[in-house]
């Protein structure tokens, strides 16, 4: 028998770490319904989830459209 078969197996727990989110699964289109998409574009526009779905409803899903959004309201 294999020394392996009766050694218990460690897990450790993965660590989500809020500095290393994935890149958006599309790089031209944020899909709201991703909650990655919407991570990884708020953190990227500095605005909420909140303040990214309300662009999005607005202008579409198009990411240069939404950032001149906010880029826009953050002028105002």
């Amino acid at each position: 028998m294999s020394e392996h078969r009766d050694a218990p197996k460690v897990h450790e727990p993965h660590v989500v770490r809020e500095d290393h989110i994935k890149g958006p699964h599309d790089a031209k289109e944020i899909n709201p319904k991703m909650a990655s998409d919407i991570a990884y574009w708020s953190k990227e526009f500095d605005v909420t989830g909140d303040q990214l779905h309300e662009a999005i409803r607005s202008h579409g899903t198009h990411v240069e459209k939404v950032r001149a959004a906010l880029h826009a309201h953050k002028a105002m």
